[in-house]
């Protein structure tokens, strides 16, 4: 596969570190725009790489969390998702936020790829899986922040939901889209 685009790359002249803001640190960097010598201030939240689970029973059902939200101000549908913390692999993320989150747990995973979340201002990934046969086997282990309501539905029921716009976090929709091949 060809490079999508050719041009030239923009020249960073200058970097220093933002605030650290919880669960990101911002980077200010002075970029060199190549078209017209331009120099802009740019902004870079660096963090650490996301999983996505898209977890599926035996029966069929797939695992979802419904948990409040700040940055929107609600409550929504989402698959179980984290942080992955230092050192740690994407799948070791993936089996302890499935189980953390959901208390289901598998030996069956796939990995289904990468995605950055946001090139325009996040230098991370989210990673996604799908973790096939999983069952109930533990209580969850929600940190403080969390409050989570987590239900089985069939795939009909979460495209329900996606027409709703119960479920719009783009993650979890790309991961959902992807894994489960929907139009």
């Amino acid at each position: 596969m060809t490079d999508p685009s050719p041009q030239l790359p923009w020249e960073c002249t200058r970097s220093e570190p933002g605030p650290d803001i919880l669960l990101f640190r911002a980077r200010y960097n002075w970029m060199r725009n190549p078209r017209n010598d331009a120099a802009l201030k740019t902004l870079v939240l660096e963090g650490n790489d996301w999983v996505n689970v898209a977890a599926v029973t035996p029966a069929g059902k797939i695992v979802i969390v419904r948990q409040f939200r700040f940055g929107t101000g609600r409550t929504t549908s989402e698959l179980p998702a984290g942080l992955i913390e230092p050192d740690e692999a994407p799948l070791a993320a993936a089996q302890r936020e499935l189980r953390e989150e959901t208390g289901y747990t598998t030996e069956d995973w796939i990995p289904f790829g990468s995605v950055d979340a946001n090139a325009a201002f996040l230098n991370n990934q989210c990673h996604l899986w799908l973790a096939r046969n999983v069952v109930k086997t533990t209580e969850t282990a929600l940190d403080a922040g969390e409050d989570i309501l987590v239900e089985e539905l069939s795939l009909d029921e979460l495209k329900e939901e996606i027409r709703a716009g119960h479920f719009s976090n783009a993650l979890s929709l790309l991961t959902a889209y992807k894994v489960f091949d929907l139009k």
